[in-house]
């Protein structure tokens, strides 16, 4: 991470219970500790209306359904507004964004897991977001099934402690077939993507991150 002020954009990826919220908090502390000027955020949500389609998308409502391609689209408006309100304006401004996903997790969720081709949601993904792209990626690499043991236990937003919402609901196959697209798209993109071992302690993640 940079000790000097400079825009710079940085994702973090993981699957389910990875603990990226609980490093973006960390991270956040410790560079503003350094004097940087840092933005936190998050996909889906970032702005008001993402914070709605959020809703939606991560619902606990199983008889609320959506549809792959619709679940696709409805993740790349979030994008579009974010990039728009939130992200382009704080790079141009020499600030450091930390977002919590971004199209790693599209493309390894509904190009992979759900079936709609790699290389077409990468292409999607590519129109949407133009020349705003992460320089850094940190990619908290964590066994699925540990990942889902640990958000089954944590503290939800807008429901129960146990509670899981669409996407964690989803079979194991699903999540592991996130966690492969994901080590893929690390070994494509080494020099963007930094593999961090999740399953350790949060003060090695955070030490690693730094």
């Amino acid at each position: 991470m940079p000790e000097q002020q400079c825009p710079l954009f940085v994702s973090l990826e993981g699957g389910e219970g990875a603990g990226k919220t609980s490093l973006i908090v960390a991270l956040k502390a410790a560079l503003e500790a350094k004097g940087l000027s840092v933005v936190s955020t998050r996909e889906p949500g970032g702005t008001p209306l993402g914070e709605v389609i959020r809703q939606w998308l991560l619902n606990h409502d199983a008889s609320i359904k959506i549809g792959n391609t619709a679940e696709l689209l409805l993740f790349l408006a979030v994008r579009a507004q974010h990039i728009e309100d939130v992200i382009a304006p704080a790079l141009r401004e020499g600030k450091v964004v930390l977002c919590d996903r971004f199209n790693d997790s599209t493309i390894a969720y509904q190009g992979a897991a759900r079936g709609l081709g790699v290389d077409f949601v990468q292409q999607l993904c590519a129109s949407v977001c133009k020349e705003v792209v992460p320089s850094i990626t940190l990619y908290l690499d964590v066994d699925p099934s540990i990942g889902l043991r640990r958000t089954r236990r944590a503290t939800k937003e807008n429901a129960a402690t146990g509670m899981v919402d669409r996407i964690e609901s989803e079979k194991l196959a699903f999540h592991m077939a996130v966690r492969d697209a994901m080590l893929q798209q690390a070994k494509a993109s080494p020099e963007r993507m930094h593999i961090i071992d999740a399953s350790q302690s949060r003060a090695h993640v955070f030490e690693k991150a730094m």
